[in-house]
């Protein structure tokens, strides 16, 4: 058995996932339900062994940890002097959000994205305005409608446009093609580009994941981008960021956000946690990503021979799984609230993303191979009771 068969009993922890009624299952938020790579633990058990754990400032370490981790992983190495620490990546966009655009601006997202974008915007005062992705139902696949972005980029009031970068929750890795796309509409009409890269390391086959930092020199430097371990290793409460500005006026801008809002100062977690992540979890990552990329052959396989009537709508990133439910004739919030009701399954409903989402669920696949087959078994169920009692 491989760390990847365990099932670990989170009820009690704390956990936001499994706060659920006996005989629940979750499959919602972005956690992984697998232990963190053994370097990760180690260098924080021995951090709390220390038993002192007053002010710190990240060391030049962490900041050449992240630089090596991206020449490595993905080809493309930003300079140490383009980084910011931060104490998330949302925390980042909320306070970029305040810093780079004004109250009454437009910050132009694709809908459907991660709902939190809307937080970061609304909560603040800006207005949300989508340049929705175009569904081919089809295919099962998302594309741009560039006429319309650039449109939504033009409008005088766009001043900042929040990009997800492998895009969540649809699960597509953006070519390197599209993001010059976008980042030369960004900067032909006077809007930052602010790019969530949370994702980036979990990206199966082509196209590739590629780092908005790794575009030419003009279009990087009207970028912002936020990286962290949070995802790729599972270490979410770590809340570890990195902010990576190579302009340096925007960079200055950006550390006067961070600062102001008091979000630039570690945990004592933080640093050893990350440091050892991005120096010694390659080999844990390239497992994980075995392991994931079975899941997603799995469940494609099974909605073929169980459950027709949901149709995969994912490409080819993040562990999150976007599926079209529209043959249903129902809503994502009433079908989740159905299949909760009557299996235990929690999904995430399609709707809170905006856009066409509503018509869709969205499944957290990184799980054990046993916990995964239950939560399947639970769709299907779920499905043909919904069907008999909706016919």
């Amino acid at each position: 058995m491989t760390q990847f068969d365990q099932q670990i009993d989170r009820t009690g922890t704390n956990s936001i996932k499994w706060a659920v009624k006996p005989g629940e299952l979750p499959m919602w938020i972005a956690d992984m339900d697998f232990k963190t790579a053994p370097a990760i633990i180690a260098a924080m058990t021995k951090k709390v062994q220390f038993g002192v754990f007053g002010y710190e400032e990240p060391p030049a370490a962490y900041f050449t940890a992240v630089a090596d981790w991206y020449a490595q992983q993905h080809g493309a190495r930003p300079e140490p002097a383009w980084m910011l620490y931060c104490t998330g990546v949302i925390p980042a966009v909320s306070s970029l959000v305040r810093r780079l655009s004004h109250p009454g601006d437009n910050v132009v997202v694709q809908a459907p994205v991660y709902n939190m974008f809307y937080h970061s915007i609304e909560n603040n005062g800006r207005h949300t305005l989508s340049s929705d992705l175009v569904y081919d139902a089809a295919a099962g696949r998302y594309h741009i409608d560039w006429a319309d972005l650039e449109q939504k980029l033009a409008a005088p009031l766009s001043t900042l446009m929040i990009l997800c970068n492998p895009h969540n929750p649809i699960g597509k890795a953006w070519s390197k093609a599209e993001l010059t796309h976008i980042a030369t509409l960004c900067l032909k009409h006077h809007v930052v580009l602010l790019s969530d890269e949370i994702h980036g390391d979990l990206v199966f086959g082509a196209p590739a994941y590629t780092p908005v930092f790794a575009l030419p020199q003009p279009l990087r430097d009207n970028a912002v981008i936020c990286v962290s371990p949070s995802k790729t290793f599972n270490v979410a409460a770590l809340h570890a960021a990195t902010v990576i500005v190579p302009g340096q006026a925007l960079r200055d801008s950006a550390t006067r956000a961070l600062n102001n809002d008091e979000l630039a100062e570690p945990n004592l977690l933080s640093l050893p946690g990350s440091i050892a992540a991005y120096t010694q979890g390659a080999a844990w990552l390239a497992a994980l990503k075995q392991v994931l990329a079975a899941n997603r052959a799995h469940v494609q396989d099974f909605l073929a021979a169980k459950v027709p009537q949901i149709r995969p709508a994912f490409e080819n990133a993040t562990y999150l799984l976007w599926l079209d439910i529209s043959a249903l004739g129902t809503t994502s919030d009433a079908f989740c609230a159905f299949l909760r009701e009557h299996t235990g399954l929690i999904l995430s409903a399609g709707g809170e993303y905006r856009g066409n989402g509503a018509q869709f669920i969205r499944m957290n696949i990184a799980c054990p191979a046993a916990m995964l087959d239950d939560g399947l078994a639970r769709l299907a169920r779920g499905t043909q009771l919904f069907l008999e009692q909706n016919q």
